[in-house]
């Protein structure tokens, strides 16, 4: 599979989103595990994950459990696999979010991370979401501590603005690697982040690339041109939607998510996929 720049670690173009595994709608575990056993099979050495990716209350970490155990469990090689998590937004276990970016959450939160994925150093540790009421230099300061402490490898951050983009980087002091915003057809509005992580050449993870477990199976219908250029490849919608999103800047890593084998298999083919500069301008245009 093609290979792509995350900070210091080269990483597979499509990465895995793992939280469908853990939340409302959840398969059992042992299609979860075989769903990531399918995405390593197809070459995938980046997964996403979250402290918060649960569905109840008392399992915070669910679905970091669940990859530990699958690369655990996994008979191939697993060292060149980037595990990213974050923290800093909660589920309190009533089917609603909220923000904690307090930098003793996000110390405590870090380490916790590493002890339930079994490791010593978090390879990707990332802000998931701004919290209004901590300054945002704190929480990242957070970061810039684990970083120094060897507690984090890399760090990241999530659901931010260009500003807060540039503000992260100057609190780490150059080390931010990735952004991970929402972005997909439906959803442009980080465009503007996109193209100015592409300028840095910081690596953008678009979440929801697909458009949301809800709405995946229908992109093609919901956007008919993504449908008319993939009929025209012989592929998906979504693989041809994700073949767009690389095709947009060479920092773009997307991580849709998946809750079963075939569909992990299928997003990974989408780094094989070559678009034309007339099919990119064309979808872009959409």
């Amino acid at each position: 599979m093609e290979q792509r720049t995350l900070g210091s670690r080269m990483v597979s173009a499509i990465g895995l989103g793992a939280m469908p595994m853990s939340i409302e709608g959840r398969p059992d575990r042992e299609r979860a595990v075989a769903t990531i056993h399918a995405s390593l099979d197809a070459g995938v050495t980046l997964i996403d994950t979250a402290d918060a990716y649960h569905r109840d209350a008392g399992e915070v970490g669910h679905n970091e459990e669940l990859v530990a155990e699958a690369l655990r469990s996994y008979g191939g090689d697993t060292s060149g696999v980037v595990v990213a998590t974050k923290g800093g937004h909660t589920r309190p276990g009533d089917g609603s979010w909220a923000q904690d970016g307090r930098p003793e959450h996000l110390t405590a939160a870090a380490k916790a991370s590493a002890r339930r994925l079994g490791v010593d150093t978090v390879s990707l540790y990332q802000f998931h979401r701004p919290d209004p009421d901590v300054p945002y230099a704190d929480s990242i300061g957070a970061l810039s501590e684990l970083l120094d402490e060897g507690v984090i490898a890399m760090a990241g951050i999530s659901n931010a603005s260009v500003e807060q983009v540039d503000e992260a980087n100057a609190v780490l002091g150059g080390r931010l690697v990735s952004v991970q915003n929402q972005f997909s057809p439906a959803f442009r509005s980080s465009r503007g982040e996109l193209d100015h992580c592409a300028a840095l050449g910081i690596a953008f993870l678009p979440w929801s690339p697909l458009g949301g477990i809800a709405k995946a199976a229908e992109l093609g219908s919901a956007h008919s041109v993504f449908k008319e250029v993939a009929d025209a490849h012989g592929v998906s919608p979504q693989q041809l939607t994700l073949a767009w999103e690389l095709a947009l800047a060479p920092v773009v890593i997307p991580i849709p998510g998946s809750s079963r084998p075939e569909s992990a298999t299928s997003s990974a083919g989408a780094a094989g996929l070559e678009l034309s500069a007339d099919d990119v301008a064309r979808l872009s245009a959409a």
